[in-house]
């Protein structure tokens, strides 16, 4: 249904863009995949625009030539939303990368998507400011990447997801158009909620160039705790009981022994011991701004953790050991990938489900033979299973674990939760959506699709 790119087509994106057009191989095969397993299709070219009006002028043109267009930010996805499976042009969003104007007055910052969160960050921080959401990639994905899939991170737990922080977007509609969606207030209650419809759209609704941010007051003090677990079950039912007590942490992460035990061996970091008697360890941090307060919520902690059975607690007792015991959490799925084969299941389901969670991913694993390790934001219910290939043979690999991921995510819905609690959909999901939505959901999805891109150009084969 699309249309190859052409020497035509080349000639005029070079007109536009000059250097900015890409068409030799490396730059091609750097913007095939992204951290989707080992998903690759190259895209024909690579385009990368630096203002809102040089991409209407793309997606003006491939919107009357019937070119598909896919967008590409920072490439950490883990569903495939930026993968060119149709080809055509890669959008890179690279070159929006300015931090356009930090409002102290109002507490709201306006960048370009193309700004790595990390960076973002740490800029409204000098000012006193906090941007909470917080992906284990924010050291190199995009800030519009994090609105197109509704990112999260261990701070959502206390702070939300992305969607709680956007005001406002300016996006371009697929058919070329530019467009605000909202305001920079903090109520509006004027016509449909267009920009929170574009958060979590991935890609597929428009091209986001500007978003508008709320920001709060910077946490001046944290405390942290690692505790580990003789029962992995009990770890997660912990975590409820945590919360029954009236305590809601700024972290609370979930990580089976050998996630820790495979992040340990890629860091080459042994500075915390894991027993073999260990199954699993939490992760819990608290935050604000007085530390007495801080220090009376660890001793209510400390008191839920006396009913579980649990070995000797880490208090962590200065920055650096934070900083460790962080990046041991957030180095997890890069570890697992450089360690097997695997997939990852990005399940969410209501907190005090959680041990009934992986419970039945266990027992999915032993009925199809599959070894898989968890890990994730338990405070939230957001478990992220790493399937390992291990010696599963190609044929149980490619078509029995389908089978198993699918009854798999048909618990999940049973226990009250969903497909994905942060990674998105994309391409790697959109066939397990049947489990989640009736069809008339899936045909109201679709139908706004339609809307605002009635030729179907932008990110095509994703979600649906």
């Amino acid at each position: 249904m699309f249309t190859p790119v052409t020497e035509e087509h080349i000639s005029f994106f070079s007109s536009l863009l000059s250097d900015r057009c890409l068409i030799g191989a490396d730059a091609l095969e750097k913007y095939s995949h992204d951290e989707t397993e080992d998903i690759s299709v190259c895209p024909e070219v690579v385009l990368k625009p630096e203002s809102p009006e040089e991409v209407s002028a793309i997606l003006t043109y491939c919107n009357q030539h019937l070119i598909c267009v896919t967008p590409s930010g920072g490439r950490t996805g883990l569903s495939g939303g930026a993968i060119p499976v149709n080809k055509g042009v890669a959008l890179s969003m690279e070159k929006f990368d300015r931090i356009l104007n930090i409002d102290q007055n109002n507490n709201q910052v306006i960048t370009e998507p193309g700004v790595i969160t990390q960076v973002l960050q740490e800029a409204v921080k000098e000012k006193g400011l906090f941007y909470p959401p917080d992906p284990s990639s924010k050291g190199s994905c995009f800030i519009g990447g994090n609105v197109a899939e509704n990112a999260g991170g261990p701070k959502a737990v206390k702070y939300g997801v992305t969607s709680d922080y956007v005001l406002n977007l300016e996006i371009v509609l697929p058919t070329g158009e530019i467009i605000w969606t909202g305001a920079n207030v903090l109520k509006n209650a004027t016509g449909y909620n267009l920009t929170q419809l574009l958060v979590g759209s991935e890609g597929t609704l428009g091209v986001i160039t500007k978003i508008v941010l709320k920001l709060i007051p910077h946490p001046t003090n944290d405390l942290l705790l690692l505790v580990p677990f003789y029962d992995a079950a009990q770890a997660c039912t912990a975590v409820a009981e945590i919360f029954k007590k009236g305590i809601t942490p700024s972290g609370l992460e979930f990580m089976e022994r050998e996630a820790l035990i495979w992040t340990q061996a890629i860091l080459q970091d042994e500075s915390i011991t894991v027993g073999d008697e260990h199954a699993a360890h939490l992760l819990i941090e608290v935050d604000g701004f007085d530390q007495a307060v801080l220090m009376e919520e660890c001793t209510r902690i400390m008191e839920v953790l006396d009913d579980f059975e649990t070995d000797e607690i880490l208090f962590a007792e200065s920055q650096a050991q934070k900083d460790a015991l962080w990046k041991l959490r957030r180095s997890v799925a890069e570890a697992v990938k450089a360690n097997s084969i695997y997939k990852e299941e990005d399940t969410v389901v209501p907190r005090y489900e959680l041990p009934k969670l992986l419970n039945q991913v266990k027992r999915i694993g032993d009925k199809y033979g599959f070894k898989s390790i968890c890990y994730g934001h338990a405070g939230d219910g957001n478990l992220h299973v790493n399937i390992i290939k291990g010696e599963l043979s190609d044929h149980q690999w490619e078509h029995e674990l389908p089978i198993a991921i699918r009854e798999l995510f048909e618990q999940v819905v049973k226990l009250g939760g969903t497909l994905s609690g942060e990674h998105g959909i994309g391409l790697v999901q959109k066939s397990f959506m049947d489990i989640a939505f009736a069809p008339k959901s899936l045909n109201v999805m679709s139908e706004i699709k339609k809307v605002f891109d009635p030729k179907g150009i932008l990110n095509p084969g994703k979600i649906f």
